[in-house]
């Protein structure tokens, strides 16, 4: 029986449609850049905020109305949430979805047991993956929510739970291998610490990289083929993880060797939490041949925490594309929906409504980033600003023809640096206004 008999598939209707169950801007179809929008942004919808997302806060009992949930979660249960996740992402038309495997089966009482379980719900994702076309962007094991990872995973101090974290990851990653995903995500949820006091830094960090590749190893044994991602986060739950942002997280990666096989899977509100801004940690990825993938959400500067909103701020989403568009695309990363409905939007029909604001507002974000690309008219001010290193002393310098002792002689003989050019940031701001305002 349909969890949701009342929603038809979403469909592109035009800028102009007011149905509030249509896209206006994304056509799925529409070439950009000489890719379709869908072959563009690979949306993703997330199974824990999707279909685990209760509504409850510290200060609140769950408000969430989901009447295909029984009164506990059992394996019939969770095989039941996963029929009616794979009827909203078809009618909604996302291509990808992403999930933790405590997301979509119960755990038991051992790890036997909640391997079984793990296994009776795959069967049932699996035959609802052929029914729909829906494919996993990627897969991760939840190695954070259940008591034992108190002291984290990888990083505990505790041998034992470093030994069930692996062997809980070795099931991911077979179950991600089963069902073709495209990825696998480690985020350090409690990778990390509250006071040094009680903590080996290095003998944590040298724990968590023999994690990784073992991880690696694993993988190759198996024929995983999909990328491998670390998601960075500052804070929350823990006070410092390791995995503070991508400059911490790239560090990591080439202090123990880990570099070929890992890219950044980069999330919005963790970019803030950390102090950047979302475009930053993108951009210092792209740089270093790290960037992966998004988690799309957005967060609430007046909350201050990892609100994990859905994102509706197209100047967000058009820098977003920007540079994604500038590094050669997303793929096989994707844009994931790491995103929930507020606690007072509780009825099944307001996970439509999150889910295509979001993917219209990124469509819209990505056709106004292709459009500033085309003209460019920001690549010829940010080749200006640059100019000096084109040619004579700039271009000597970058080709390494000089040293300290050069350089002294050349000013020297000049006696004052050239004047400084404008940056024109106001002019730039104006510009982009052009293309994003109403018109």
């Amino acid at each position: 029986m349909a969890a949701f008999p009342d929603i038809p598939k979403i469909r592109y209707e035009g800028p102009d449609s007011k149905n509030p169950l249509a896209f206006r801007f994304y056509n799925e179809d529409e070439i950009v850049e000489g890719k379709t929008m869908k072959e563009q942004l690979r949306f993703s919808v997330a199974y824990w905020h999707t279909m685990r997302g209760t509504g409850s806060d510290p200060f609140g009992a769950p408000t969430m109305l989901r009447p295909w949930e029984g009164a506990q979660d059992t394996v019939d249960n969770a095989i039941r949430r996963v029929r009616v996740f794979f009827e909203f992402c078809e009618k909604l038309g996302a291509p990808f979805f992403c999930f933790h495997d405590r997301d979509i089966a119960p755990e038991g009482s051992t790890l036997a047991e909640t391997n079984r379980n793990l296994d009776a719900v795959v069967k049932v994702v699996k035959e609802e993956m052929q029914r729909t076309g829906v494919r996993l962007l990627w897969g991760t094991a939840n190695l954070f929510s259940h008591p034992r990872y108190v002291h984290g995973a990888a990083t505990s101090c505790n041998a034992d739970v470093f030994a069930y974290a692996a062997a809980q990851v070795k099931k991911a990653l077979e179950i991600t291998k089963e069902l073709d995903g495209a990825g696998y995500v480690f985020w350090g949820g409690r990778e990390g610490y509250t006071t040094l006091w009680n903590t080996d830094m290095k003998r944590e960090l040298d724990h968590l990289a023999r994690f990784l590749h073992m991880a690696v190893e694993y993988a190759k044994e198996i024929g995983f083929k999909g990328q491998f991602y670390i998601e960075p986060k500052p804070k929350e739950p823990t006070k410092h993880q390791y995995d503070f942002d991508a400059a911490a997280c790239i560090n990591f990666l080439r202090t123990y060797g880990l570099a070929p096989y890992f890219k950044l899977n980069i999330e919005t509100n963790h970019a803030t939490l950390a102090g950047h801004n979302v475009e930053h940690e993108l951009e210092y990825a792209g740089m270093q041949g790290f960037l992966g993938s998004v988690d799309a959400n957005t967060g609430d500067l007046l909350l201050g925490w990892d609100t994990d909103q859905f994102p509706t701020d197209i100047y967000l989403t058009t820098k977003i594309m920007l540079v994604f568009l500038k590094y050669g695309g997303l793929a096989p990363g994707g844009v994931n929906f790491d995103a929930k409905v507020r606690r007072e939007s509780f009825e099944p029909i307001d996970l439509f409504y999150a889910h295509i604001g979001g993917m219209d507002t990124f469509a819209k974000g990505l056709k106004i980033a292709a459009q500033i690309r085309a003209d460019g008219e920001l690549d010829r001010l940010l080749k200006e600003r640059y100019s000096s290193w084109d040619t004579g002393i700039g271009a000597e310098i970058e080709a390494g023809k000089h040293d300290f002792k050069s350089l002294e002689k050349y000013m020297l003989e000049k006696g004052e640096a050239a004047p400084n050019r404008s940056g024109r940031q106001e002019l730039i701001e104006n510009i982009v206004n052009r293309y994003i305002l109403p018109r």
